[in-house]
């Protein structure tokens, strides 16, 4: 393996590594806060046994989950446009790409962060909607393998939703506090197992596409294959010493 190889591995290892433990913890936390609101719903004189502070742990964790996402996808999509920059040389030529590109990644952190620091509807919705805009645009980017003709099981597709789902949940956490309705929180609830969903595709297709990339050295070849009709080219005999 080069080191291409191992720069590309950086996504998938930090996903198993870091995402999927969090992503149990946090839906723990989500069980443990229903149930025990649920249970002083139900009897009011006995408090339920679960700690009270599994909201607040929830929350937080919650946080860190959607920030490990947007970085996780970040780091995803940073691999191949900076593969393709590399390859095409647009330094040269494309300048005001590449600073486009660099600046977009940038915007993207920063409006995370406002994110989680602003307490009004309005800013909320503006950051969770330029961070949301950052990663569509960042993922439009030449070198981003999309799989447009079956997006239904694409890696990337499946991946952006999720994350747009997880920025969602974040910019309605106050908002979910707030409604005596409890709107907010049915819709919190929903969209999130939702994402639940998304996250476990996206461990099947996430390994089927390190199945199919095949190592740097081996590319020159593998890419003259035909992959709609699943042939290669037959090599040349060697001739006979």
């Amino acid at each position: 393996m080069q080191t291409a190889d191992f720069l590309r591995l950086i996504h998938p290892v930090m996903a198993v590594i870091f995402i999927y433990p969090l992503i149990g913890i946090v839906v723990n936390f989500a069980w443990q806060t229903r149930q025990r609101r649920l249970q002083n719903r139900k009897v009011a004189e006995n408090k339920s046994r679960i700690n009270p502070g599994v909201g607040k742990e929830h929350k937080q964790f919650g946080n860190w989950l959607t920030s490990a996402i947007v970085g996780l996808s970040l780091i995803g999509l940073a691999y191949p446009i900076g593969k393709n920059i590399i390859r095409n040389q647009l330094w040269n030529e494309g300048r005001f790409q590449v600073g486009f590109i660099i600046l977009m990644f940038i915007l993207t952190i920063t409006s995370l962060i406002f994110l989680y620091l602003s307490r009004q509807r309005l800013w909320r919705g503006v950051f969770a909607t330029l961070t949301g805009a950052g990663l569509v645009i960042i993922g439009c980017q030449d070198g981003v393998f999309r799989r447009t003709n079956e997006w239904y099981w694409s890696h990337y597709y499946i991946g952006i939703a999720a994350s747009l789902l997880m920025i969602f949940s974040v910019a309605i956490v106050q908002d979910i506090y707030q409604d005596k309705s409890h709107r907010w929180r049915l819709t919190h609830l929903i969209l999130n197992c939702i994402a639940l969903l998304l996250f476990i595709g996206q461990g099947f297709t996430g390994t089927r596409d390190l199945l199919e990339l095949p190592l740097s050295w081996q590319e020159p070849y593998i890419y003259q294959c035909d992959f709609a009709n699943k042939t290669c080219p037959t090599p040349n005999p060697q001739p006979p010493e």
